[in-house]
């Protein structure tokens, strides 16, 4: 190519390139022009792309990523305690987080610092909206939806932002009257939907196990069996009324995200959707958070239905004594129960893993290494890795619906880059969570590079 020749805008060259598509192909080199990849390939292939305005950064043997998406990420709590987390240590603030617009923003734009740090490209704020206009936190009402909206006007996120909308409280109760009646009002809107897509709608289900109250066939300790979150006199109407939340959702054509922990709510979510669905196919890929408590029916279900599930793994390992405690023991002493990751791998569902940061902290490299630790030891670790690292990039891109322009590093898609200092293959997941992350690009576009910019630690001491 000629020097007149402006040929592509960047090439990295020299380093491990994992595409992360279904063939786990890898490449020496990537080039980018506009904001997208032009292709992978050797060293050699991309030199021919390479023109007098192309900056090329010679990975001198560092690896090279998709973006990282977190499907289960809330950047507005984040970036209003950080580098407190729930369960992570730090200090926790009384009082709201956030009282006005200038601190919404602020903690929005201070999450998507950290982010940038850690290699995210990608969330899921999972639940803002009217129902948490008086909300504890201050983090998660109407303005914030408003500031996410100003920001993508702006240009200034250094994320891409899939967020759904909350009619009810974070963690708590809701109406089907305030859902329906959202739904009917829903301002989907955005103005850049490259970095803003509201797609749908989140619901919470019911609470947690350990708490006692994620809704479950069977009983806890104590001899109660939960509840649904949704309004009704008794459980009965309770599943009516979130079958209805579901099905006015699913013909208003939105994905509907549903915090389901218990085994009876997860059955109810995937009756619902089935019956939502009816004879016909549908393509919104409703999907459960956290999905506690996975039959085997319930797994075949959600794969039968195209549904999804967000589950964290770190969580899984932090608190599974904690959720234990809740019920009487049913296995034999110092046997595990069963991940429910594996079982839902196992079943073909479309996974994802995520942080729910602030819980804990946003490094998908911990939850990584945590989501191996959980599924036991592999005879194929290259294979196992390759799997992990799309949960965590491909497969939240087909959550987010937008498989067809990230997620991998094909050709086409948005060069959405993280630099790792080491292969991931060579560390091992258990070595993971030490591989720093050295640049994160964002459309081509450099947002964090770590040697010329600081950042708090993104792994609170624990």
């Amino acid at each position: 190519m000629s020097e007149d020749d402006k040929g592509v805008d960047l090439v990295l060259r020299g380093g491990s390139i994992h595409v992360l598509d279904e063939h786990d192909t890898r490449a020496e080199a990537i080039a980018v022009r506009s904001g997208r990849i032009v292709a992978t390939g050797s060293n050699a292939d991309m030199s021919e792309l390479i023109g007098a305005r192309t900056r090329v950064i010679e990975l001198e043997g560092r690896t090279v990523l998709p973006g990282i998406n977190d499907s289960h990420l809330h950047a507005s709590w984040l970036g209003g305690m950080w580098p407190a987390t729930v369960f992570g240590g730090g200090p926790q603030q009384p009082g709201p987080l956030v009282t006005n617009r200038e601190e919404r923003r602020a903690a929005l734009l201070k999450a998507g610092d950290l982010l940038a740090s850690l290699g995210i490209t990608s969330y899921t704020e999972p639940g803002i909206g009217p129902g948490e206009d008086a909300g504890p936190t201050g983090s998660f009402g109407r303005e914030v939806l408003d500031v996410y909206r100003e920001l993508a006007a702006e240009g200034l996120l250094r994320s891409r932002v899939t967020l759904l909308l909350l009619f009810g409280l974070i963690d708590g109760p809701s109406t089907v009257d305030d859902i329906v009646r959202g739904i009917r009002e829903a301002d989907t809107s955005s103005p850049n939907d490259d970095l803003l897509h509201i797609p749908g709608i989140k619901i919470f289900g019911d609470g947690i196990p350990p708490m006692r109250n994620a809704y479950i066939h069977g009983t806890y300790i104590d001899g109660t069996h939960g509840a649904l979150l949704i309004d009704g006199d008794d459980d009965g109407e309770r599943e009516a009324n979130l079958r209805l939340a579901i099905r006015t959702a699913h013909e208003a054509g939105l994905q509907v995200a549903v915090h389901a922990t218990g085994d009876h709510t997860i059955d109810v979510v995937c009756d619902a959707v089935r019956e939502a669905q009816g004879d016909g196919s549908s393509d919104l890929r409703h999907y459960l958070v956290h999905a506690d408590m996975v039959s085997e029916s319930a797994a075949a279900a959600l794969a039968a239905h195209d549904m999804g599930a967000t589950v964290q793994a770190g969580i899984a390992s932090f608190a599974g004594e904690w959720a234990d405690s809740a019920f009487e023991p049913s296995l034999e002493p110092g046997e595990p129960e069963p991940w429910t990751g594996r079982r839902l791998l196992d079943a073909g569902v479309n996974i994802t893993l995520s942080s729910d940061s602030p819980i804990l902290s946003p490094d998908w490299r911990t939850e990584v290494a945590a989501a191996d630790r959980l599924l036991g030891e592999s005879d194929d670790p290259r294979a196992r890795m390759h799997e992990l690292l799309r949960r965590y990039t491909a497969v939240p891109a087909w959550q987010d619906h937008a498989e067809s322009w990230k997620g991998t590093l094909e050709a086409g898609k948005i060069a959405d880059l993280v630099v790792l200092s080491s292969d991931p293959d060579d560390v091992g997941a258990a070595g993971l969570p030490d591989v720093a992350i050295e640049l994160t690009f964002l459309g081509g576009e450099v947002v964090f590079d770590a040697s010329s910019e600081s950042v708090e630690s993104a792994v609170p001491s624990a």
